[in-house]
């Protein structure tokens, strides 16, 4: 049986073909790449925005294999299909339905080829709504084989209406991550922190999406009193590294 790398490397051209069609319209532009780890376990984490073109982004810039938290809905043709067309009634309304009708001989071979082989290539589904504990688990279990976890923060979308609609508060899973590996295998996991802006302008509008990556953050430097203390600590610091990066970002 072929592993998730050796299946990453042989849809490799499927998926950048899926990228830039994700990306359709848009231009990336990316400081402090420099920061990205290029080996052993590391935690990829950032502002959720912009659905499937955050993974898009996140596919062409980080410069090894990634293994991604997905909302399982995605791993389900039906209800991957749902999302599509919510995302695009969400951003566009009416015209998004339109676009989804316009959309559908192309839009069914992505849903269909997407939720056949997400599974094949590492992703791990996640219920949003409900308990987390087991994805988490899969996830320390990659890191411990020297891989790298996106952990991406939010819904996938900017609420107009939430005071903070680009950086939601943070979840503490990726902390959570990281105290596991140093407390019981004494690994000191890099949690790298990085922003994203303008991935949540609709497919296929064209635009400027901009990337800010921060150096790794180490849970060992934040280690206080009890584990919830320390988790609590680490993941209020990585989401506030990762609000500074979103900011410094626009001022570019």
């Amino acid at each position: 049986m072929a592993s998730f790398e050796e299946e990453l490397k042989r849809l490799e051209p499927v998926i950048k073909g899926l990228s830039n069609f994700a990306l359709l319209g848009k231009k990336i532009e990316i400081r402090g790449e420099e920061n990205f780890i290029r080996d052993g376990p590391n935690i990829i984490t950032g502002n959720h925005i912009g659905s499937f073109k955050d993974v898009a982004v996140l596919f062409k810039i980080v410069p090894r294999p990634i293994f991604f938290t997905a909302n399982k809905m995605i791993f389900n043709k039906e209800e991957f299909n749902f999302l599509v067309r919510k995302h695009l009634h969400r951003h566009m309304k009416k015209f998004g339905l339109f676009l989804n009708v316009l959309l559908t001989p192309i839009k069914s071979l992505f849903v269909q080829y997407v939720s056949s082989n997400i599974a094949k290539i590492g992703t791990i589904p996640v219920d949003i709504y409900g308990r987390k504990a087991e994805a988490i688990d899969q996830c320390v279990e990659f890191l411990k084989r020297g891989r790298s976890i996106i952990a991406l923060q939010g819904r996938g979308r900017v609420d107009d209406k939430d005071p903070n609609p680009y950086v939601k508060r943070f979840r503490r899973g990726a902390s959570i991550m990281a105290f596991q590996l140093y407390e019981r295998e004494k690994i000191s996991v890099p949690v790298t922190p990085l922003a994203l802006y303008g991935t949540h302008l609709p497919f296929p509008i064209p635009a400027k999406i901009k990337i800010h990556v921060g150096r790794s953050m180490y849970i060992k430097d934040y280690l206080k009193g009890e584990a919830t203390e320390t988790i609590e600590r680490f993941k209020d610091a990585v989401e506030a590294r990762v609000s500074s990066l979103f900011f410094e970002s626009l001022k570019a």
